[in-house]
């Protein structure tokens, strides 16, 4: 089926796991809910065979968050289904801050779709997802909130 990247933005809801929960309910609801193949996330994860050879290139293939910033390794299985934050020094050269916000994400998401047409692409936020079946997410922030307002996440799903 191929590669396919993905990126949401959702609302922080006091942890990125009960944001990734929340995230993960919305879009089960979104691609399953007139379905009848699937009665709840659990019932697609226990699905071994479609989810270890089709999955859903959605961030539905993401089953849990890891703290770790080290790059996951396509010889664990343990990090295959995994989101883990952006590095700091990766936040910092790419927001040229530690408080982006929604807008900003973005831009650079957008900006990272394009490279694929220029002949020589530049490293982009979206090149910091260097495996697939993984993620990663940024803390985002609205104005002078002290506390982070959204989650943005990518990555890539397939082969």
């Amino acid at each position: 089926m191929g590669a396919s990247g993905w990126d949401y933005v959702t609302p922080y809801t006091g942890s990125v796991e009960k944001s990734l929960d929340a995230l993960h309910r919305q879009v089960f609801e979104e691609l399953y809910g007139d379905d009848d193949t699937f009665d709840c996330l659990d019932d697609l994860w226990a699905a071994e065979e479609f989810m270890g050879e089709e999955g859903t290139h959605s961030i539905l293939d993401i089953m849990r968050v890891v703290h770790s910033t080290a790059a996951p390794s396509p010889s664990d299985v343990e990090d295959y289904g995994t989101l883990r934050p952006l590095a700091h020094d990766r936040l910092a050269r790419h927001f040229g801050t530690d408080r982006p916000t929604p807008a900003r994400f973005q831009e650079l998401l957008d900006l990272g779709a394009t490279v694929g047409q220029r002949p020589e692409p530049a490293e982009t936020l979206i090149d910091e997802c260097c495996m697939r079946w993984t993620g990663l997410y940024v803390l985002l922030y609205a104005g002078d909130e002290p506390e982070p307002t959204h989650v943005g996440i990518f990555g890539f799903s397939g082969d």
